[in-house]
């Protein structure tokens, strides 16, 4: 019998476990079993990948979002040709752009106004020169876009993102990729089509005046990549002094050139006024800032490629809300260009820098319409 121990009432022995020895005289089967044997680790396993699995569900979802104001730009972008039909006609283009840009000055001149006060001489005077060439580019796009389809102006106006790389490697004198002039060639048939409809009717004089309009702003992305006066200079200052020279240039033919803008905003009704912000404020203002905070948030590569979706929209627009009927050879055609311009945005040669001596200055991609720190007003 076990005796001097605690003993039951009824006078059997008290058997109580023996103290634990330290951990190192503990025999292996008093040692609790690890938690971490085969099932824990495979919960182990299985709970990393789900949170591996949750963030990168994370970032996707913000890349989205990011990526989201971009292609709303390239939709309102797209809507644009639709929106000039609705609130122009051919005899008040003039009135309209000074009403649009006019109601935009404002609104951007006070955020402008620190720059604005910083511009040196020179960099009003380069400013000014690029806002004559963009007043050019606004008349020629606006009286094509109210003597053709929405449709057919969309897609015609995306060839300056073929032409701009052509004009780069002739400024440059160097030859471009045969895979780019495959898609030169390519985006050529399919305007032949677009506007031809096959060779069965001449090109309209809006289609002329959009395709002169898209050589007008390749020279115009050219010329804003070696204007020595801007390189450096804040975007938004420069951005604004180029619109107030284009809207003193509509102001200027709007006194030989159709009615008064003062006597046009009286005749509109709510529907054209709300056609005309849409112009002001989306398609020129929140594009703008969108774009300034894109090419920070991310890459000027991935803003090109959504905003290259710019003709996709217009054609949509066209077909769906301005009923344009298009036969089988031009819709072949505004096919093959979609297809061109965005092969020869990704074929495109790549230009060399213009900007600062170190390369790193505000320079517009001429090959993609890209740019490495702040938008180009298009």
């Amino acid at each position: 019998m076990i005796t001097g121990g605690p003993v039951r009432e009824d006078g059997a022995p008290l058997l109580h476990p023996s103290p634990r020895p330290p951990l190192s005289h503990t025999p292996s089967s008093w040692v609790r079993p690890t938690p971490y044997g085969p099932r824990t680790r495979r919960f182990r396993s299985l709970g990393g990948i789900l949170l591996m699995r949750a963030s990168l569900s994370s970032s996707s979802y913000s890349s989205v979002l990011r990526d989201l104001p971009v292609l709303l730009v390239a939709v309102v972008w797209g809507s644009s040709f639709l929106a000039v039909q609705r609130v122009a006609e051919p005899g008040t283009v003039v009135a309209m752009l000074v009403l649009r840009f006019g109601l935009v000055l404002p609104l951007l001149g006070l955020a402008a106004w620190r720059a604005l006060r910083k511009l040196t001489r020179t960099e009003w005077l380069g400013g000014a020169a690029l806002g004559l060439v963009l007043s050019g580019i606004f008349l020629l796009e606006t009286y094509g876009a109210v003597h053709t389809s929405a449709t057919n102006a969309g897609l015609i106006i995306s060839l300056a993102m073929v032409l701009t790389p052509l004009g780069e490697s002739a400024l440059g004198r160097t030859a471009p990729p045969r895979a780019f002039l495959a898609a030169a060639g390519l985006a050529v048939l399919g305007v032949a089509l677009l506007t031809g409809d096959g060779g069965l009717r001449p090109p309209t004089l809006g289609d002329l005046l959009v395709l002169g309009a898209a050589l007008v702003r390749s020279a115009y992305v050219l010329a804003m990549a070696r204007t020595r006066a801007v390189r450096n200079t804040d975007m938004l200052a420069v951005t604004w002094v180029q619109l107030a020279v284009a809207t003193a240039v509509f102001a200027v033919v709007a006194l030989a050139v159709g009615p008064a803008p003062w006597t046009v905003a009286l005749s509109y009704g709510a529907g054209q006024w709300a056609w005309l912000l849409h112009l002001s404020l989306l398609c020129t203002l929140f594009a703008f800032f969108v774009q300034m905070w894109a090419v920070r948030a991310t890459s000027p590569s991935r803003v090109s490629l959504l905003l290259g979706t710019e003709p996709l929209w217009a054609a949509i627009f066209g077909i769906t809300v301005a009923g344009n009927r298009m036969g089988p050879l031009a819709l072949l055609g505004g096919a093959l260009v979609l297809v061109a311009t965005e092969w020869g945005r990704r074929t495109a040669p790549t230009p060399r820098p213009t900007g600062s001596e170190d390369g790193t200055g505000t320079v517009a991609d001429a090959g993609t319409g890209e740019q490495t720190r702040e938008p180009v007003p298009a």
